[in-house]
């Protein structure tokens, strides 16, 4: 093993805009637009084809994260080639939306409307900003079907067969593939999910770019969709402590919310992503020594077999892993 290879590492997101897109990301959590209008989508650990981080730090910097985890596996962990997976198995993204995101539904994996690699998508989002009144759509109020689905979608109506759910910061909420969802103007949140950008659009309340209306994927959408009202298992963060809040098959992720500082492992398993939520003045990751000044919005991967990082410091993070 190279002198300092297990060192953690700073990675750069992908940033993405869009029409719905807003500058929260930039004024608030330090996020280079590079040249772009406004920042929709931070890509803040991503090996995805579509937008990869890339690492800032260390003996790795200037390598995109998919290039790591092709020459180094060992890195990402054991966790991450179960069932012999070849792609990275997880993204983690902030989003801020200043206008209503399209209604869609993800794929599960093995649904066979799927192309060749691409995978399902499993998500789940912590709302970090909400506006009074700020909303998200999961599922429909009442059982339809995919006839009914499929004809709202052709005249516009399925907004009307949509469940709302008014948030607050702190709310958090698993999506499981094959939910019918949309996010509201007004949300920011971070996004932790399967590492898939497949996506089939419901409906987009007739916006249009480069002039022409965005596709809609009425037969893919109808054959995935769940039918049944879906009602999420909303979860609310108190104050201060260490919170598990999702354990799957793809991804865990527990929020820390600590005054000072926390100590951690990243065993042969899997690595351990920190996305910095607050930071106070002074905050750093120590490991073997080195100490890392932390900042708000940044990415920071620690990688497998790193063994024990402490956090020192007034820290909110969401902690991600296989």
């Amino acid at each position: 093993m190279e002198i300092g290879d297990r060192s953690p590492l700073k990675l750069r997101p992908h940033i993405s805009e869009t029409v719905w897109g807003g500058r929260r990301l930039i004024e608030n959590y330090g996020v280079d637009p590079r040249g772009r209008a406004n920042a929709a989508e931070a890509w803040v650990l991503s090996a995805h084809p579509k937008g990869c981080s890339t690492v800032e730090t260390g003996p790795f910097a200037g390598q995109t994260l998919a290039r790591l985890y092709g020459e180094r596996p060992d890195l990402f962990g054991s966790h991450c080639a179960v069932n012999g997976k070849e792609r990275f198995p997880v993204l983690v993204k902030l989003l801020d939306a200043k206008e209503d995101l399209s209604l869609q539904v993800h794929p599960r994996d093995g649904d066979e409307v799927l192309l060749p690699g691409e995978a399902g998508k499993n998500e789940c989002w912590f709302i970090l900003e909400a506006q009074p009144g700020a909303k998200l759509y999961m599922g429909p109020r009442e059982a339809i079907t995919r006839a009914q689905l499929a004809a709202a979608i052709e005249d516009k109506t399925v907004m009307g067969y949509m469940q709302d759910f008014e948030v607050e910061e702190g709310d958090f909420f698993f999506i499981p593939a094959g939910t019918l969802h949309a996010i509201g103007k007004g949300v920011l949140l971070a996004e932790v999910q399967q590492s898939s950008d497949t996506t089939y659009r419901v409906y987009d309340y007739n916006r249009l770019q480069d002039g022409k209306p965005r596709e809609l994927h009425v037969a893919q959408a109808t054959a995935v969709a769940d039918l049944l009202p879906y009602e999420p298992a909303r979860q609310k963060w108190g104050l201060f402590g260490t919170k598990t809040l999702c354990e799957c098959e793809w991804f865990s992720v527990e929020e820390r919310d600590v005054r000072f500082g926390f100590t951690d492992e990243a065993d042969e398993e899997s690595f351990v992503h920190l996305l910095i939520l607050e930071a106070g003045e002074g905050a750093v990751l120590e490991w073997e020594g080195i100490e890392m000044p932390l900042r708000k919005g940044e990415s920071v991967f620690i990688p497998a077999g790193a063994g024990k990082f402490s956090v020192d410091g007034d820290v909110r993070a969401l902690v991600t892993y296989v």
